[in-house]
């Protein structure tokens, strides 16, 4: 619009001077009035090209801006991701942590336990040597001390505790019984068990069957210990086991001979390792 008033001006103003002004006036001022279009030419296409750079201006603004905003979208997600991972490996240390703390726990435990068991299997080794010792005398088909199990066992046949038939314990079985009666008072956190056994031969007499003949046995045996050598009555459980647990053949007589026996099962003191299993 500006351009057209513009060119307006100047076309009225040439027929102003034709009319008015001699002929090298008028030379003149079309000479000024071609530079002036020349001039405003000139300026138009700088406008053009201001125009244009500007469009291309903004354009590239506009770019930048999407880049930017890109860029801080990315920035944000590499932050979280960041923020996250860095949680994760928190967490995963303080897995591990507890992870470690839990194993040096269960290390202590089975340390503990090793040692108990180390101090279970000396306090053992050094019964059977002192049981050993006390029990010398005894031929080994008469009495026969061995370990089993983490147990000690004193195999007394029924030939050095009874007369046949009998739960009634002879002068040399008492004299036994005193022998180890005084290795139980010297170790009183020892548990004792009386286990009574017979052969598979029927029983005749006074008692109903082997069954009872076995158990009365193993209780005349707690009775002694107990009544007449102090050994402490709550170590003591006495059983009685018939023929169901045989150590040789019952179809011999030799057999028969090692199934008549008393076993007195040593035990120690487990009650720390129970508590340490809990």
């Amino acid at each position: 619009m500006r351009n057209s008033i513009i060119i307006s001006g100047i076309f009225v103003g040439i027929v102003l001077i034709n009319s008015c002004v001699p002929q090298k006036k008028y030379h003149e001022v079309n000479v000024r009035n071609a530079e002036m279009m020349r001039s405003l030419r000139a300026t138009e296409n700088d406008l053009d090209s201001t125009q244009q750079s500007m469009k291309q201006l903004q354009e590239l603004m506009v770019n930048l801006e999407d880049s930017l905003a890109k860029e801080q979208q990315a920035k944000a997600e590499l932050a979280s991701r960041l923020e996250n991972a860095m949680s994760t490996s928190s967490s995963v240390r303080q897995e591990l942590s507890d992870k470690e703390q839990r194993l040096m726990e269960q290390q202590e435990t089975l340390d503990m336990l090793q040692k108990l068991l180390d101090e279970q299997r000396a306090i053992m080794e050094n019964l059977k040597t002192t049981m050993d010792k006390a029990l010398v005398q005894y031929q080994s088909d008469e009495l026969r001390v061995y370990e089993q199990d983490g147990k000690l066992y004193v195999s007394m046949q029924d030939k050095l505790l009874f007369p046949s038939g009998s739960a009634t314990v002879n002068r040399d079985g008492r004299e036994a019984l005193g022998k180890l009666a005084e290795v139980l008072n010297s170790n009183p956190d020892i548990q004792v068990m009386v286990e009574g056994h017979t052969d598979n031969v029927p029983i005749q007499g006074r008692f109903e069957d082997n069954w009872a003949l076995s158990t009365a046995r193993a209780s005349a045996i707690v009775r002694i210990l107990t009544d007449t050598y102090d050994v402490i009555p709550e170590r003591v459980i006495a059983a009685g086991r018939s023929f169901y647990y045989p150590k040789a053949s019952n179809e011999t007589e030799e057999g028969r001979a090692k199934n008549r026996r008393t076993e007195i099962i040593l035990t120690p003191q487990l009650k720390e390792l129970f508590e340490l299993l809990q």
